[in-house]
């Protein structure tokens, strides 16, 4: 016997189910994560159902490849109810997960897709009976109206996945099944089984399949974790870091290099803009300050949000000097947006504490506030009686 006719025969089938059932405890172990995660209880509820009824057909498909067991025939019309069922659902999952919120997913045409599926394995049941047919050399039967609805429903859910702008790697996925289903007809239906290649492509497609899938989750998750973080450490509204990390990253900067400079950004009158024009007016000059504070720190530090209209940069000192990146904050912020800014500057010759820093960066930031607005001071510039207030 050689390995091609070993894989062709049963032994093949089993091979494949064993491999897709190993992917699905994968998937099935990250959707129950989710499940326990996130909000979004319904849709992870469902993928944690649905991978299971696979599991299950693929546990027949390889019972049913061994004919010697004399299994019940109803079992072939179970297995195939079981994969076009479970892959409608996971679809339908995959495309309310996949699609933004504004994308209308409806339900009715899944719950019509698995409504035929089981009426046209009833009527299939009644009219034929599969003891009656040559199996194919995997053991399996092969059902004409279910094979051809299963390759009808991929092409749906196919044309479907247009219209809702999906992800290119899930449509990948759908036209491998797609592939999947043509091979198992063409080997069914035309060559009875003879070609090798056909057989093969119709136990081994469903792991390429599954793997899909599995990529398709574990990317999903992965998102999912690095959105968390993000939101762990930056501020949702200007997506600059959060004061607690701002100071991490700070300090990180200033263990790595010899020197760090603080710069506070006060944006003028503030309140007044939020009073006169709106909290909406107000938080896009917040977001347009923010970004400039982003490009400026770019490459040589990392900026944050201190609180209010109160941003941070740190940067450091080795290749740029401090005072010329803060009067292109508060230049670009004057020519760019419709709000002035009051800045503030200290350097680690000033203190070598983070939190320190700070302080004397928005002390700085105060005297230009209250000596004319729209300026920058270095806090060793400062009168001296202030200097010594707070380095002492």
């Amino acid at each position: 016997m050689t390995i091609l006719t070993w894989l062709t025969g049963p032994n093949g089938q089993l091979i494949s189910s064993a491999c897709v059932i190993i992917i699905l405890i994968l998937m099935l172990f990250m959707s129950a994560r989710l499940l326990a995660s996130y909000r979004n209880k319904r849709i992870y509820r469902l993928l944690t159902l649905t991978i299971p009824l696979f599991m299950v057909q693929n546990t027949v498909l390889a019972m049913l490849a061994y004919p010697e067991q004399e299994l019940p025939p109803w079992l072939h019309v179970v297995s195939m109810i079981l994969q076009i069922v479970s892959f409608i659902i996971i679809n339908f999952v995959f495309m309310k997960l996949y699609t933004h919120r504004g994308a209308q997913i409806k339900v009715m045409p899944f719950v019509l897709l698995i409504g035929l599926t089981i009426l046209i394995a009833a009527m299939q049941s009644l009219f034929m009976n599969p003891a009656e047919n040559t199996p194919l050399p995997g053991g399996q039967y092969r059902f004409l109206g279910l094979d051809f609805y299963s390759l009808i429903v991929t092409f749906l859910i196919l044309l479907g996945t247009k219209g809702a702008e999906m992800n290119g790697k899930f449509s990948a996925s759908l036209i491998t099944y797609f592939i999947l289903d043509l091979s198992r007809i063409a080997d069914g239906y035309v060559f009875h089984g003879s070609v090798d290649w056909l057989v093969l492509l119709s136990y081994f497609l469903p792991i390429v399949y599954f793997m899909q899938l599995f990529l398709l989750l574990f990317e999903w998750v992965i998102e999912r974790l690095m959105m968390t973080y993000q939101s762990s450490i930056t501020d949702g509204l200007t997506g600059l870091y959060n004061r607690r990390h701002f100071t991490s990253k700070a300090e990180q900067l200033l263990q790595e290099h010899k020197g760090l400079a603080v710069i506070f950004c006060d944006i003028d009158n503030f309140k007044s803009l939020n009073d006169t024009q709106g909290h909406h007016k107000a938080d896009g000059v917040l977001k347009q300050v923010a970004e400039i504070m982003k490009e400026e720190s770019a490459g040589i530090g990392a900026a944050g949000r201190y609180g209010g209209e109160e941003l941070l940069v740190c940067i450091s000192t080795e290749r740029v000097k401090p005072e010329r990146v803060a009067e292109s904050i508060r230049s670009r912020v004057e020519q760019e947006t419709i709000v002035t800014v009051s800045v503030g500057v200290s350097t680690s010759k000033d203190s070598q504490e983070v939190v320190h820093l700070i302080k004397l960066a928005d002390e700085a930031m105060y005297h230009s506030k209250t000596t004319g607005k729209n300026k920058v001071s270095l806090f060793h510039s400062l009168p001296a009686g202030k200097k010594k207030a707070l380095t002492t």
